[in-house]
């Protein structure tokens, strides 16, 4: 009976045992599950991860991981491998300095003066004099606020964020600029720049940039490019010297709005080619960041700047313009393989970049966290976007999106929508466009473009009409969907106080407070007493730096950013400044010796 008893026992622990390991199997499928749709996991990154941006322009989703298997992407598709993609992320507008406005303040850019391309060029076709975008007082570059915390940040090659960045927003930016520059064991955020699929990649003659082969010799300063003493966007390799990294014959998909003959394949084949070549020199930057020991440590971010470059894209608040490629790659390849179909503006980078380091975003910024510690709860139900002036045309239009619907409202319905754009116009399938255009051998949906006026409302279905061609706005059927866009339209416009039927002029003017010219920084004031450096600024939220001068004589080349008292020896040399955003910058006080 004992025995019995006791092999009874014993089943009764073994069944139990395995129906523990059942539920526990049961878990771990559930939670590979919610992998493989990208849901949101605890990512174990270090608690102050490094942080590196790889930025290219004019990139739509043209990668492979993205299901255009046109190029191979070998570096691209491992980050995707070892990552996550990001399907739904969406710019602010279709073309490069707004966009970059919003990523470096976590703002809307038609809601600080930064939409309209260029705000500082094309001044004698416009009449209006240069100026800067002119966020709230509080506003901080991302950049600046993580060297508050600490980080080394560096900027290798482009900024363009419609103002000019405080000196206290880098440790460094140049061409040179590297994470390798920072001190021992200090944390970065390190931004480097790939241009070789911008736009004027598809100018003719045809070449790779020559200040781009920098990317094989990150960090190097003794290397020098090749000069032909012209500016960077036109000191190009012959098409002889050019790589070719797929075949000039490769059969593309062209989009229905674009005609499908010689000159738009050949375009299409620069475009490609140009992203292919990028793929190589970001594999040259990770290849430092792994050979440096730091692949484990850093949280890599690969995006665009906004939609590729073709005609009917860049620039427009399509798809085609807004939609962008974006990757992230966590350390120990955590939720490697995912894909992430939450939407995302870049109004969202800089409060998840402060996520992703363990900080919570200012309440200034407009964007919210889809990663890091402080994720909000609840994802984004629409992304925003808003088109101005570019260059030397102008016209003012404003859209909303959900994960399915586009609602974009023409304040200028009175024009056309193609505007003649000097600078796109350089693209061939632009001239070809024009062409076929005037001879009349366009079809219907390549056409729709240059129609004379356009309707003051447009709705699409981007899932039915991703190329966004059949305009549902007086279908009764989408009445609702309809009203309820346009509803989040207003309800947006007031939260950022953009008015789209203010005059360019009458901007700036509001910008500059009323006044004719740029405001300026006030000079810094200093005192020192007892041992201690007191440093203020009467203009509102002025950045304030400093430089020390070293006992060689010489000056540190970053600005270090006051922030509290500094305990400093009598004697000390040292050189004081001051900038707003949008303003000018105060003049420099260089003190002899403090006393």
């Amino acid at each position: 009976m004992k025995k019995r008893f006791e092999l009874l026992k014993n089943r009764t622990f073994y069944l139990f045992l395995l129906v523990g390991l059942l539920l526990f199997s049961c878990q771990i499928l559930k939670k590979s599950d919610r992998l493989s749709q990208g849901d949101d996991v605890n990512l174990n990154s270090p608690n102050r991860p490094n942080i590196l941006w790889l930025v290219t322009e004019d990139i739509g989703p043209y990668l492979p991981s993205f299901g255009d298997s046109t190029i191979v992407t070998p570096n691209l598709s491992r980050l995707a491998k070892e990552g996550v993609v990001y399907t739904n992320l969406y710019s602010t507008s279709g073309v490069c300095s707004p966009s970059r406005a919003a990523i470096a303040t976590g703002m809307y850019p038609s809601g600080i003066g930064a939409n309209n391309m260029r705000t500082n060029s094309n001044m004698k076709e416009t009449g209006l004099p240069p100026y800067e975008a002119v966020p709230p007082p509080q506003v901080k570059m991302i950049s600046e606020l993580l060297r508050m915390k600490g980080y080394y940040c560096s900027n290798n090659y482009k900024e363009d964020y419609q103002f000019n960045p405080p000196q206290t927003a880098w440790d460094e930016s140049s061409d040179y600029a590297h994470w390798r520059n920072r001190g021992v064991n200090q944390p970065f955020f390190s931004v480097f720049n790939f241009t070789e699929t911008h736009e004027s990649g598809l100018f003719e003659p045809y070449g790779f940039r020559q200040i781009e082969t920098r990317h094989y010799h990150e960090g190097d300063t003794s290397y020098v490019w090749k000069q032909n003493g012209l500016p960077d966007a036109k000191n190009r390799m012959t098409e002889a010297e050019t790589p070719v990294h797929l075949p000039k014959h490769t059969k593309f998909k062209i989009p229905p709005y674009l005609p499908d003959n010689a000159v738009v394949r050949r375009d299409m084949w620069k475009l490609y080619n140009n992203i292919a070549e990028t793929d190589k020199q970001i594999g040259a930057v990770l290849k430092q960041l792994e050979d440096d020991g730091l692949l484990e440590k850093t949280i890599i971010v690969f995006y665009s700047d906004h939609g590729g470059p073709l005609p009917r894209g860049k620039r427009l608040i399509y798809d085609s313009g807004l939609n962008t490629p974006m990757i992230i790659r966590y350390p120990n390849k955590q939720k490697a393989g995912t894909k992430d179909n939450q939407l995302i503006s870049f109004v969202d980078f800089a409060p998840t970049l402060l996520s992703m380091i363990g900080d919570k975003a200012p309440s200034y910024m407009q964007g919210q966290a889809f990663a890091g510690n402080n994720k909000v709860k609840v994802e984004r139900k629409y992304i925003h976007a808003a088109a101005d002036r570019f260059d030397e045309v102008t016209d003012v239009i404003r859209a909303v999106r959900d994960k399915q619907f586009k609602y974009i409202r023409n304040y200028r319905p009175e024009q056309g929508y193609y505007l003649p754009l000097a600078y796109r116009e350089q693209i061939p399938t632009m001239q070809e466009l024009l062409r076929l255009h005037k001879e009349g051998k366009l079809n219907a949906i390549q056409d729709q473009w240059f129609r004379k006026s356009k309707p003051t409302e447009e709705l699409f279905d981007c899932k039915a009409d991703p190329h966004e061609l059949v305009n549902l706005a007086s279908n009764p059927k989408y009445a609702s969907k309809l009203q309820e866009l346009r509803t989040e339209m207003n309800r947006w416009l007031e939260e950022i106080h953009d008015d789209p039927k203010l005059p360019e002029a009458a901007l700036i003017r509001k910008l500059w407070n009323g006044k004719e010219n740029q405001p300026q920084t006030a000079k810094p004031i200093i005192s020192y007493n007892q041992g201690k450096l007191v440093i203020s600024c009467e203009t509102a939220g002025a950045s304030i730096g400093y430089k020390i001068k070293n006992k060689n004589g010489s000056w540190p080349k970053s600005w270090t950013i006051y922030q509290k008292p500094v305990t400093l020896a009598k004697g000390t040399e040292l050189s004081v400044m001051a900038h707003r955003i949008g303003y000018k910058t105060s003049k420099p006080i260089e003190l002899n010796g403090l006393k």
